[in-house]
């Protein structure tokens, strides 16, 4: 399906339900790779993950009849950008065996900030005060959450902010290549390429699993493809600008799954940041609600 201008100007609250469906996918996601990175390489976890994703999509992408991945102008350009998102996560979840959560978490989510300043530069998107603003307060919320106590170890550090950095570039290229590529050929062409990288390392590092460790990786691919699809699908609805400060809302979720699988109760900083995320998060929301009534007004008008 192509990327429709109108949709853009009218669907931003559809591209933010979206995307926040897709981030709290994602925190399963982290959870799920937290606990196999404890017996499993990155690399591995990626590669069983990649390969449920590429059978899913290639089943609905022959199932709709979608052109061929192959066929596409912008395969080069699709290969680039999963190759930052797979930068983004090997170091990331690499770095996760050196450092605390809680730091870890404070210096990723520079990425959506980064993103609100690539959209400007690179989409040309008008970045109003409000968005600023929902941005600026979700990373606040962050930081008092997270609490960091100490300063991190300087190369790990480096590895978590790097991964910020390629997510946010890897976000406004899903952006504008969503304008021309179906959501399940941009799913497929990651996944391919995440298996063609980490398949090579598979001699080097591959450790069997037990049944747990299948039906994790498993069970992994599937979350990672529905998380995938609804955030990809979210950026055909609304601005890049609009959809950063809903990153913050995976936080929320990571808070509520720590609590369920680990029985992790939040501290008064975490309810407070959780607080803090929500409440600009919502005020976006109202804010965009408020612009999409006035401009749907001057039409009936105009």
């Amino acid at each position: 399906m192509a990327f429709s201008s109108q949709s853009d100007r009218s669907a931003p609250l559809t591209g933010i339900a979206l995307a926040c469906g897709g981030y709290s996918l994602f925190a399963v996601q982290d959870a799920a790779v937290k606990w196999l990175v404890a017996s499993y390489a990155v690399p591995q976890i990626l590669f069983v993950r990649s390969v449920v994703i590429v059978l899913l999509s290639t089943a609905l992408v022959r199932h709709y009849g979608h052109p061929s991945i192959l066929k596409s102008r912008n395969r080069g350009s699709l290969f680039f950008r999963a190759m930052l998102m797979l930068v983004a996560w090997l170091c990331y979840y690499s770095a996760a065996r050196h450092l605390g959560l809680a730091e870890m978490t404070t210096m990723y989510f520079c990425a959506p900030i980064i993103v609100v300043g690539l959209s400007i530069l690179v989409l040309r998107e008008k970045v109003g005060p409000m968005r600023w603003f929902a941005c600026l307060a979700g990373f606040a919320g962050v930081v008092l959450a997270a609490d960091p106590a100490q300063s991190p170890s300087l190369l790990p550090a480096l590895m978590v902010l790097a991964a910020g950095f390629c997510w946010a570039w890897s976000t406004i290229l899903l952006r504008l290549y969503g304008r021309t590529e179906s959501t399940l050929n941009q799913m497929l062409a990651t996944s391919l390429a995440f298996l063609m990288v980490c398949g090579a390392s598979l001699p080097f590092l591959w450790t069997w699993p037990d049944a747990e460790g299948w039906a994790l990786m498993i069970g992994l691919g599937v979350v990672s493809a529905g998380g995938q699809y609804l955030l990809y699908e979210s950026f055909r609805h609304a601005e890049a600008s609009t959809l950063a400060p809903m990153e913050y809302s995976g936080l929320v979720w990571a808070f509520l799954y720590g609590y369920m699988i680990w029985a992790e109760v939040p501290t008064w900083n975490v309810v407070a940041g959780a607080v803090l995320i929500v409440a600009s998060s919502l005020t976006l929301i109202w804010w965009e609600r408020r612009v999409a009534l006035s401009e749907e007004r001057r039409r009936l008008m105009g």
